[in-house]
């Protein structure tokens, strides 16, 4: 199996939310209590405590807010430059890389796995949420490969996103089910699958180290 789990994705030190980090979360919360498909905008406004014109400015529609929030997952997962990650060493394997980053996502997604389950078993019933939330994740794995040092240019790099694509959707559906406290069968899961199409990711150039990281 690769490495063991990278640590929990962390926000740091608490801070006021921004009117679209209060927008996201209201929605986040009401999705188990409404579900996705009858919770209206005005509701996610009100739960928000703010006006339905703001919310408007900020998202024009709920799949607009799905949008938001799968962005908020992606700077949470990217904020920590894998080389830095003490689980993670600089001269891993692609697998290995992509690996770590996937379970950074699972980790930071755990507090809102609610509002997922319902979104799970709803958005195939909204084609216009499901294909912008499609679209969202195809472009949130490209990030995760990127970062991971493996290109997603020309045949190979697409065949590459929707490879570990599929594999992480079909990981998430074990993932919504594992309630045991280290996620190992979210993890053996996740790397089965990965094994199967590492093929695709080549050597893998080494993910570049951040250049504020050696700066006092």
């Amino acid at each position: 199996m690769a490495k063991g789990r990278s640590p929990r994705v962390s926000g740091g030190a608490a801070a006021q939310p921004s009117e679209r980090d209060r927008i996201i979360d209201a929605a986040l919360r009401l999705i188990p209590q409404y579900g996705w498909r009858r919770l209206s905008l005005a509701e996610i406004a009100a739960e928000a405590d703010l006006p339905i014109l703001t919310l408007y400015r900020a998202f024009p529609s709920k799949p607009a807010i799905l949008c938001g929030f799968s962005r908020r997952i992606d700077e949470a997962v990217l904020a920590t430059p894998l080389d830095s990650d003490s689980a993670a060493e600089f001269d891993e394997r692609p697998r290995d890389r992509v690996f770590d980053l996937l379970m950074r996502r699972f980790d930071a997604l755990h507090p809102d796995r609610p509002a997922l389950e319902v979104l799970g078993r709803e958005l195939p019933t909204d084609p216009i949420a499901a294909l912008c939330a499609g679209a969202g994740l195809l472009r949130s794995i490209g990030w995760m490969l990127e970062a991971a040092g493996i290109s997603t240019l020309g045949l190979g790099g697409i065949l590459a996103v929707k490879l570990t694509t599929a594999a992480y959707l079909a990981t998430s559906r074990v993932w919504l089910r594992d309630e045991t406290p280290d996620l190992a069968p979210t993890m053996a899961a996740l790397d089965r699958r990965l094994r199967g199409i590492e093929r695709w990711f080549g050597g893998g150039r080494r993910p570049q180290p951040d250049p504020t990281a050696s700066r006092a």
